[in-house]
C-alpha cells in the first residue's frame, strides 16, 4: 500500500506539470505516454498471440500523434497556420508510407499467420495512439490551448475508478461483467457515474469554458465509457493470461492499467464536445 501511495503521488506531481507547462511540454509528455502504452500493447500480444512489428508500429504511432498535434496546435491561429499545416500534412504522407514497412516486413519474413502480425500492429495504433490524439485535441476544442478540459477529464476518470471501487465494496452485489471482471458491480458502476457527474459539477464552478451541463454530460460519458474500456482491457488480459498490463509503475501495473478507461472514452468526449460548442 505504501509503495502504491507513493508511486501514485509522483505519477500526479508528473502529469500536473505535463499541464501547466505549456503546450509543448503537454504534447510531447502524451506522445511519450502514448507510445509507452503502445510498446505495453504490442509485449503482451507477443506474449502469446502474434508477432507484431514493434519499431515500425511505434514509428508509425509517434508519427501519427504529432500529424494531428500540429493540425491542433495550427488551429490556435484561427486560420491554421500555413507553415504547420504543410508539416502536419507531411507527417500525414510520411505515416502512410511507414505503414507500408510493416506489410514490407511480412514479405521477407517467415511467420506462420503475416496478417495476424500486420492486423495487431495496426490494431495497436488505433486502440492506443488514436484515443491519445483525441484527448491531446481535447485541449484545443476551443481553438486556443488550454489545458483545464483535458484536467478535468483525468480528474473526472479517477473519480470515477474511486467512486466504482469505494461503493462497489461498501454495497456491490449485483454483478456488472463477472465473465471479464469479478470484482465490478452495478451498484459500483451507478456510485461512479453519480461521483463522476459530482465532480463535473463541482468542476463547472470554477471551470467557466463549458456550463454545468456539459460539465456533468462530460462526466457521465466519461464514466460510461471509461468503465467500459477497462472491461475491454480485463478482457484482453484474461485472453492472454495476465493480471497487469506491465510493472512500470510499483503497486499499479502497467500504463495501460492506468488509462485504459481513456482508450474508449477520449473519443467520445471529443466528439460530444466538439458537436455540442460548435453546432
Amino acid at each position: 500500500m505504501k509503495t502504491r501511495a507513493i508511486t501514485g503521488f509522483f505519477f500526479i506531481m508528473v502529469m500536473l506539470g505535463s499541464f501547466l507547462l505549456g503546450n509543448h511540454v503537454f504534447a510531447a509528455f502524451y506522445l511519450a505516454l502514448s507510445c509507452f502504452c503502445l510498446y505495453e500493447f504490442y509485449s503482451l500480444i507477443k506474449k502469446d498471440t502474434a508477432t507484431p512489428n514493434i519499431p515500425a508500429g511505434i514509428l508509425s504511432g509517434a508519427i501519427l500523434y504529432c500529424a494531428f498535434a500540429l493540425l491542433n496546435h495550427a488551429g490556435m491561429f484561427g486560420q491554421p497556420a500555413l507553415k504547420g499545416l504543410h508539416l502536419a500534412y507531411g507527417l500525414l504522407f510520411i505515416f502512410v508510407l511507414s505503414i507500408g514497412l510493416v506489410f514490407i516486413r511480412e514479405l521477407f519474413k517467415i511467420s506462420v499467420a503475416p496478417f495476424a502480425n500486420i492486423a495487431y500492429t495496426l490494431m495497436g495504433m488505433a486502440f492506443v495512439i488514436m484515443p491519445f490524439t483525441f484527448f491531446h485535441a481535447l485541449a484545443y476544442i476551443n481553438h486556443d490551448y488550454n489545458f483545464h478540459i483535458p484536467m478535468a477529464f483525468l480528474l473526472m476518470l479517477w473519480s470515477n475508478d474511486t467512486g466504482a471501487y469505494l461503493v462497489g465494496m461498501s454495497i456491490g452485489r449485483t454483478k456488472l461483467f463477472e465473465r471479464h471482471s469479478p470484482k465490478k458491480t452495478w451498484e459500483g458502476f451507478i456510485g461512479g457515474v453519480v461521483i463522476s457527474a459530482g465532480v463535473g459539477n463541482i468542476i463547472s464552478l470554477y471551470y467557466p469554458e463549458l456550463s454545468w451541463k456539459h460539465w456533468v454530460s462530460v462526466g457521465i460519458l466519461i464514466s460510461c465509457f471509461g468503465t467500459l474500456g477497462d472491461l475491454v482491457e480485463s478482457m484482453f488480459k484474461r485472453s492472454i493470461n495476465i493480471k497487469d498490463s506491465g510493472t512500470i509503475l510499483p503497486g499499479h501495473g502497467g500504463l495501460l492499467d492506468r488509462f485504459d478507461g481513456l482508450l474508449l472514452a477520449a473519443p467520445v468526449v471529443y466528439t460530444y464536445l466538439y458537436f455540442a460548442l460548435n453546432f
